[in-house]
C-alpha cells in the first residue's frame, strides 16, 4: 500500500509498479483541511485498478462521505477524531458517513446536466 499525494500520474506509476493499493492524501497530514482536490481523486479512482484509500487531512465526516462517493474504497482518519471535542461521537459520525458515501457510490448518481429537465412524468396529466 503506497502513500502518495493527489498527483494522478504518481498514483498511476505506483499502481504500475505493483502497489496493492494507492493512498493519496486529502490534505497535509494532521491539518484536517479536508479534501482539497476532488477531481484528482476521481481521476485516480478511474485510472488505477487497485483500491484507493484516502489518508491524511480529512476534517469532518461529510468529507469522508465525499471520498467514498467518488469511488474511494476507504478512508483513514485519526486527527479529526482524536482531537474532536467528543472523539467517540466523531468516530461514530465518520463510520456512518463512510457507509452513506459507499451506498451512494454503488447506487450511482444521476447524470449531471447543464439544462433543467423535469424529473416527474407528465403523461396522463390534464392539459
Amino acid at each position: 500500500m503506497a502513500y502518495t499525494s493527489d498527483d494522478v500520474v504518481q498514483a498511476i506509476r505506483l499502481y504500475e509498479a505493483g502497489a496493492a493499493a494507492v493512498m493519496p492524501g486529502a490534505a497535509p497530514i494532521g491539518t484536517t483541511l479536508g479534501l482539497q482536490n476532488l477531481l484528482n481523486l476521481e481521476l485516480i479512482v478511474g485510472k488505477v485498478k487497485v483500491p484507493v484509500i484516502v489518508d491524511a487531512g480529512l476534517g469532518v465526516p461529510s468529507e469522508a462521505a465525499r471520498c467514498l462517493e467518488a469511488g474511494a474504497a476507504a478512508v483513514l482518519v485519526n486527527t479529526a477524531i482524536a482531537r474532536a471535542q467528543n472523539p467517540p461521537e466523531m468516530a461514530r459520525a465518520f463510520a456512518e458517513a463512510v457507509v452513506a458515501g459507499r451506498r451512494a457510490f454503488k447506487a450511482g448518481r444521476a447524470h449531471i446536466g447543464l439544462k433543467a429537465v423535469a424529473s416527474s412524468p407528465v403523461e396522463g396529466l390534464p392539459v
